[in-house]
């Protein structure tokens, strides 16, 4: 694994990397050039790749867009740096490279091995190591007013905030709100002792690999949220995921049949009345996501699926789970008939489990949150007004 840090100043980067090393046996890689020379070496790199294979360098990557294009060999700026016949990686003595490919091919031959680095500083050098999947951008913050008391600097605090402000929103290439969106973790450090941040360090996990590759459930019910976006009802989106041999049968989000007036443009009465006194001739006329799911695949290719869903299903729904052979679901938020429904899977011999996020340690959360995904209350007058399925 390969660890990038980059941070506010004072928020404890080079905290993190020195314990990566001293704990986990972590070997420091440096790079020798400043950041203006690293931003033109890259540059460099990149036009002479434009004549080797597609330029790839500008688009967002995350777990869903991994491109493996090799680099040309050997790089037209390849400079001299630890050799193919390299020993062993001494962990106790930072290697030094003079310009970011040479770090990435070094990195890439060696990447069973562990390195820690605070000196990729600039978006584009990033992205060049966003590519391998054994590598991991760690982004640290920290409240400025506590930065400034740890950083003990005789600094004026205002003059102390101007330079964090150029840090943050300075120059696009290097600055940090620009880099921001690519880190696999991002990490708060509002904590009072080095010990205490160590032990909150050691809590992440930093070695599992699910922050930079999700398992199956979490690859799943993130897209089962992806699906949710797409929703227009006027009361809730959700999403559902129907899979087969973990491969996609179909998906579904919750609104109006096809045809019918969108949700959010007046479709469904009772979704836009905004009251829960509705007469019994305004029935909400929304598809869950499930149903729309279900709808889509049609029995003979759900098999024995599995459902992922970002909300427990509903009565209504767990019937037509059941009815079209889905032997799994596996949901996120609880709704308020979950036990009525567990019941009803139970019977039919339907595994119902639930996925907590929090516990899975997902890459796009803020690491020192707590997020409570226990059951919620949502005071709705019958399970079909919400429209979660």
């Amino acid at each position: 694994m390969f660890i990038a840090i980059i941070g506010t100043r004072s928020s404890g980067c080079s905290t993190v990397a020195n314990y990566l090393i001293s704990s986990k046996g972590f070997t420091s890689i440096q790079l020798s050039l400043p950041d203006e020379q690293l931003s033109s070496a890259f540059t460099h790199t990149r036009k002479a790749r434009k004549d080797h294979s597609v330029d790839n360098a500008e688009k967002h990557l995350s777990f869903l867009t991994f491109d493996a294009t090799p680099l040309p060999s050997p790089s037209p700026i390849f400079l001299e740096g630890p050799s193919e016949n390299s020993p062993d990686v001494d962990t106790l003595s930072p290697l030094a490279f003079r310009n970011p490919t040479e770090l990435l091919h070094y990195v890439t031959r060696n990447w069973k091995s562990n390195f820690v680095t605070t000196d990729l500083r600039t978006r584009g050098v990033i992205e060049m190591f966003m590519k391998r999947p054994f590598f991991m951008l760690l982004h640290l913050d920290g409240p400025l007013l506590q930065r400034y008391r740890r950083s003990n600097s005789s600094t004026p605090l205002q003059i102390f905030a101007a330079e964090d402000d150029e840090q943050r929103f300075g120059r696009e290439s290097s600055s940090l709100n620009g880099m921001a969106d690519l880190a696999n973790m991002r990490v708060v450090n509002n904590l009072s002792s080095v010990s205490a941040f160590h032990a909150h360090i050691e809590s992440l996990d930093l070695l599992n690999p699910l922050h930079s590759r999700p398992n199956w459930d979490m690859y799943f019910m993130t897209l089962a949220s992806l699906a949710s976006q797409r929703s227009n009802c006027m009361k809730r989106r959700v999403g559902a995921i129907l899979v087969r041999d973990k491969r996609i049968v179909s998906t579904g989000y919750n609104g109006t049949p096809r045809g019918v007036r969108n949700c959010n443009e007046g479709g469904c009465t009772r979704c836009n009345s905004g009251s829960e006194a509705i007469g019994d001739n305004e029935e909400c006329v929304c598809l869950h996501a499930e149903e729309n799911a279900l709808l889509e695949a049609g029995r003979d290719r759900i098999g024995k699926g599995t459902l992922y869903c970002n909300t427990c299903p509903c009565l209504k729904c767990t019937i037509k789970i059941i009815q079209t052979g889905v032997n799994c679901v596996v949901y996120n938020l609880s709704y308020k008939v979950d036990a009525a429904s567990a019941k009803l899977f139970a019977e039919a011999g339907v595994n119902l489990r639930r996925f907590d996020p929090a516990q899975h340690r997902l890459s796009t959360f803020q690491s020192n949150r707590s997020y409570d995904t226990s059951t919620i209350d949502m005071s709705l007058d019958d399970e079909t007004s919400i429209k979660t399925g």
